[in-house]
């Protein structure tokens, strides 16, 4: 290959690069990232636990706005087990620590 093969294959590479970085950029700016680009704000929804059940089915605790919910997820659909359950402050690990004392 020629100098200019390599030469223009080089500009086709920084432009290519430039344009994503332009385009990350312009979709932290006007709020087009997600949910995983929030800065500053608080988070209203958290995955706080997850397990699997089987293969094909997994229970997850889902913390929205101060309240949790106990979701079932599987193939066959997804069924909320509970609702409404209160939000704990402190992880239920730490709790028997401190009730020991």
């Amino acid at each position: 290959m020629e100098f200019e093969s390599y030469l223009r294959f080089g500009l086709a590479l920084v432009l290519v690069v430039g344009l994503i970085g332009l385009a990350a950029w312009v979709a932290r700016r006007f709020g087009l990232a997600g949910p995983a680009m929030l800065r500053g704000r608080a988070r209203r929804l958290a995955v706080i636990e997850s397990t699997g059940i089987d293969a094909k089915r997994r229970l997850v605790l889902v913390r929205r706005d101060g309240t949790e919910h106990l979701l079932l997820l599987g193939p066959a659909g997804d069924v909320v087990v509970e609702s409404d359950i209160a939000a704990q402050d402190k992880p239920a690990a730490a709790a028997p620590a401190e009730a020991a004392q």
